[in-house]
């Protein structure tokens, strides 16, 4: 019979152990979770629950011997001659069998396996620990994935649960929502996917993180650029903007950092075969590559592609814009369900009216139609020419705001210093193209070049 404790005892610190390298916990905390969860097991047995840690008599021990490891329990008993009140009393018959020449009164050390604990104690110690060690690989995971947030991430198709997508990612599995998923995309288990890791959260009832996965956001997008494009991982090709309708159509607004590039080009590769490797990503999906202009009009003509417009109108004041087209390139500017024209208003931050060549003469043949027109849709610089005529101090004349960034504020009605000063950092963020980094960098900016007097 001992030997089969003895073999029992043994298989369990294995277990745990063996647990511990497969979930890469750190040895010496989880020896810790079983030392605390055998001593509260212990205090439950003895009836000694309201002891105070740091008065407890109990201690355990890891003690090597010729047949493994050992856990002990090590319990400081005082010596008493009548019935023990509680299991930090022993009787002196029962010192004695251990300790021959014990006296009553005195504290002796008595060592205990936890297998000799009583069944259902010793089950309930087990239980202690292995929740512990499951809520400390929940709390590493988490972590561990919560760093990842935003990243890309491989892994294996492995069932659907309703609508939602599991996705094998190694440790743990990963969760696509049917609004984060490609329509049209079928997927078979073990199939290999990319994706990002857009969420990672803790959800008291879920034994692991829950991982959300991405692959419709448009940062799935840009991190695929970043990966198949050198240039943009590298910081010489930046992506502007992107604005995206899964499975149908993407676009991608590119600015090179040197003159040298062409960041269209960059991310076509050469004969396509950079944009068609993200292409096939995306199962076929329709990416238009539009290179960033600081002049609107440009911006707004680049963006509407594939469509060719013959003028564009851009009122930088009121955000509108009107796009002339020839007839036979009208649908191309529109697009599928109106995908090109809404996706070039999202990445622009003009709301854009298509007209034909033909529309915009029959609306405006009259001298006095074309006139409203011209003061409706006056050019950027004028404005600009207007505000300095004013005494306004010009964006030019700030050291250090680059072109791109002059450009992204004249898009966006900020023709001055002036102007730039009472604007916040977080609605500068919120301007197309900007964001918080380029916001606070302008604002530092500010804060270097301008000098700020209090009126008295």
């Amino acid at each position: 019979m001992a030997v089969k404790k003895k073999e029992v005892e043994v298989n369990l610190l294995e277990a745990i152990q063996q647990f511990c390298a497969d979930k890469s916990l750190d040895r010496e905390a989880v020896m810790g979770v079983i030392r605390d969860s055998l001593i509260t097991a212990y205090k439950k047995k003895s009836g000694i629950e309201t002891l105070e840690e740091e008065e407890s008599p109990i201690k355990v021990e890891f003690a090597s011997s010729g047949d493994g490891e050992n856990v002990v329990i090590v319990v400081s008993r005082k010596v008493v001659e009548s019935t023990p009140a509680n299991g930090l009393e022993i009787s002196l018959e029962d010192a004695k069998a251990v300790y021959p020449n014990a006296t009553a009164g005195e504290v002796l050390d008595f060592r205990e396996k936890p297998m000799e604990l009583s069944r259902i104690i010793s089950s309930q110690a087990k239980q202690m620990v292995f929740q512990r060690l499951r809520d400390m690989e929940k709390e590493l995971l988490y972590q561990e994935y919560k760093a990842k947030e935003g990243e890309l991430t491989h892994g294996y198709f492995q069932r659907w649960k309703k609508d939602a997508m599991s996705i094998d990612l190694g440790k743990v599995e990963g969760v696509m929502p049917k609004r984060e998923q490609n329509p049209g995309e079928k997927y078979h288990s073990g199939d290999r996917l990319k994706a990002i890791i857009q969420k990672v959260e803790l959800r008291p009832r879920e034994p692991i993180p829950v991982i959300t996965l991405s692959r419709a956001s448009a940062d799935f997008v840009r991190k695929l650029f970043e990966m198949e494009i050198p240039e943009i991982y590298d910081g010489l090709v930046e992506i502007v903007n992107v604005a995206r309708q899964p499975s149908i159509r993407t676009k991608v607004v590119v600015y090179a950092t040197r003159g040298d590039i062409d960041p269209v080009g960059a991310c076509v590769g050469m004969k396509g075969v950079r944009i068609q490797s993200i292409v096939r990503e995306l199962g076929n999906e329709r990416i238009d590559i539009v290179q960033y202009s600081s002049d609107p009009t440009e911006f707004i003509a680049n963006a509407i592609s594939p469509a060719k417009p013959y003028d564009v109108k851009a009122d930088s004041v009121g955000r509108e814009a009107m796009v002339i087209v020839p007839e036979e390139q009208l649908s191309l500017a529109i697009g599928i369900n109106g995908s090109n024209v809404k996706l070039a208003s999202q990445l622009t931050g003009f709301r854009i009216d298509i007209k034909t060549i033909a529309q915009y003469n029959e609306e405006f043949s009259s001298p006095e139609a074309r006139e409203r027109l011209d003061k409706l849709f006056s050019p950027p610089a004028a404005a600009a020419e207007e505000d300095d005529d004013d005494g306004a101090t010009a964006l030019e004349d700030l050291p250090g705001l680059s072109t791109r960034l002059i450009g992204l504020l004249r898009s966006a009605g900020i023709n001055n210093v002036e102007t730039l000063i009472e604007i916040s950092q977080d609605d500068l963020a919120k301007l197309p193209g900007i964001g918080q980094t380029t916001a606070a960098q302008i604002l530092r900016i500010l804060a270097e070049s301008v000098e700020w007097v209090e009126e008295s």
